[in-house]
């Protein structure tokens, strides 16, 4: 009985100690920890994590990109043992600083072709999820037009363009998709006002529901689209509450997921390096059912929705990977 007792104080003595030296953190990418999209997904993780366990994360919101490396390496000078950053425009800042702490642990959300044995990237499928919502715009419009507002003209964000599109012409034969990219620059995820402009040129042109993958920039497109009492599609988080009655759905993409499960992993020393893919098969996007669009989705959309979901989890649907194939054919 005493030997049990004391094997079980050294047990938590052991615990208390790794927990003391154990100190994460996180860079959260331009548009903020709170823009209702990528950044706030990824904190409703860090959240999460935080409520669970009570230690304390270290973070900064990069606001230039010189801050990107510079915030990270003055994590590291603070004690952080285990670095994430969010979002690809971070890739070679993590990659040098990771390259100069091999005795450190560093994660990168939205990147997969860096290699670093201290190093994990997540990948997402964004094209299958994106699909799923060009399933449930095309056979929701009533125009026959539906829209897509992108961020800044990267290969990712193409990669959301023709997923949608796929699945768009798939479900509905002659349906017309308008696009259009808000910038080049990281600037692009933070421009609300040419969100709007883009939504609106949109409207105009006969496109009655709008996705947007832009990060703030697409709260712009949002109101932008309810101003006009059309159907807007939100991502990343779910956003069918931001403008409840006009957002059709959103495009989940669970990056919340990947900031907890990093943060855990190296907090209970069963952290890996590599790249970590999450697609429809492995719960790392969906599409987006609640109270807010209970009434805006029909049956035989949601249906039709979740068939679409099956098949590509069953690969009966094979939805195109921009960037595996820099060439969308839909």
């Amino acid at each position: 009985m005493v030997r049990t007792v004391l094997v079980v104080v050294v047990a938590l003595s052991v615990s208390a100690s790794w927990a003391a030296d154990f100190k994460p953190a996180v860079v959260f990418d331009k548009g903020g920890k709170f823009d209702k999209s990528f950044n706030e997904g990824v904190w409703n993780g860090i959240r999460k994590f935080v409520d669970e366990t009570g230690v304390e994360v270290l973070e900064f919101q990069v606001t230039n990109e010189a801050q990107r490396e510079q915030a990270m390496r003055r994590m590291v000078r603070r004690g952080a043992t285990v670095v994430l950053a969010v979002g690809f425009s971070q890739a070679d800042a993590i990659n040098a600083v990771a390259a100069d702490h091999p005795g450190r642990q560093f994660a990168i959300i939205d990147v997969f072709w860096l290699d670093r044995p201290n190093l994990r990237q997540y990948s997402f499928k964004e094209h299958e999820g994106s699909y799923l919502v060009g399933v449930a715009a095309a056979l929701t419009s009533k125009t026959g037009k539906i829209g897509f507002v992108g961020g800044m003209d990267v290969p990712l964000i193409r990669k959301f363009a023709c997923g949608y599109v796929q699945g768009a012409r798939e479900a509905r034969s002659g349906v017309e998709v308008l696009r259009n990219m808000t910038g080049t620059t990281p600037a692009a995820w933070n421009d609300p006002a040419k969100g709007a402009e883009l939504a609106r040129g949109q409207i105009d042109r006969g496109a009655d529901i709008v996705y947007h993958a832009a990060g703030a920039t697409g709260l712009g497109v949002i109101r932008a689209v309810a101003d006009a009492g059309k159907l807007a599609i939100g991502v990343d988080s779910n956003q069918n509450g931001v403008a409840p009655g006009h957002v059709l759905t959103s495009m989940l993409k669970r990056v919340d997921v990947a900031a907890y499960q990093t943060l855990k992993d190296a907090m209970d020393g069963k952290f890996t390096a590599g790249v970590v893919t999450l697609g429809l098969a492995e719960g790392g996007v969906d599409w987006a059912q609640d109270e807010h669009n209970a009434d805006l989705v029909s049956a035989e959309v949601r249906a039709a929705v979740e068939r679409a979901k099956a098949d590509i989890i069953a690969g009966r649907i094979i939805v195109h990977n921009y960037e595996r194939d820099s060439n969308c054919p839909f």
